[in-house]
């Protein structure tokens, strides 16, 4: 029995653990590390699997106030929609570490839901993949382009409220959006890097 045990402790440790191909930290105007994460089904999902497309990378928690305002809200309404519509690969990344907000499958699936979201909701339990971006708020973005190059890293937003009515001067400013009008012009993302702003990311250490 114990054996048994064991068995299912090294299973459940091998779907928790992300597969991390890169020691590099992210960088603007660098590639985007790799990694390979699983989704809520158990299915791995490799960023570089995806090159050739672009990617945005949206650190999420389900029981995160700002979250749930810039879902309901605030910018990322339909954000991902619009932009999927368009060829982008969107990627949700979890880091809350088990047994923190958030973490529990069953309230990512129910926030998937409630959001509307058709993307992927990727689980990073050990928090390796979110500190190897530097991800340290929900929401916190990454805009990777079709080469796979990170250029972009911040705020969905200037509006820190998340419900799009604090921008200064009420000029709002989707971030992701405007990183996006740059690449397709074939300019350098002239704000690539805000500081963002939201739930502190639960990591276990």
């Amino acid at each position: 029995m114990k054996a048994l045990h064991a068995a299912f402790a090294v299973a459940a440790l091998a779907v928790a653990s992300p597969v991390v191909a890169s020691a590099d930290k992210a960088t603007i105007n660098k590639p985007a590390p790799d990694f390979t994460l699983k989704d809520l089904d158990g299915k791995d999902v490799k960023l570089s699997s995806f090159k050739g497309k672009p990617v945005v990378l949206e650190w999420f928690n389900p029981g995160c106030p700002y979250v749930k305002k810039s879902h309901t809200v605030g910018s990322l309404v339909d954000t991902a929609q619009r932009h999927t519509k368009d060829g982008v690969v969107w990627l949700a990344i979890n880091s809350s570490a088990p047994g923190k907000q958030g973490s529990d499958p069953k309230d990512n699936v129910a926030a998937a839901k409630t959001f509307g979201l058709a993307h992927p909701i990727l689980r990073d339990e050990s928090g390796a993949v979110g500190k190897m971006y530097g991800a340290t708020n929900t929401p916190h973005m990454f805009v990777i382009d079709k080469a796979g190059v990170l250029r972009y890293a911040g705020a969905i937003d200037n509006s820190p409220d998340a419900e799009k009515k604090s921008a200064p001067d009420g000029k709002l400013v989707n971030y992701v959006d405007a990183a996006f009008e740059d690449l397709a012009a074939g300019r350098a993302v002239k704000t690539s890097e805000t500081k963002a702003y939201g739930c502190g990311v639960k990591y276990g250490s």
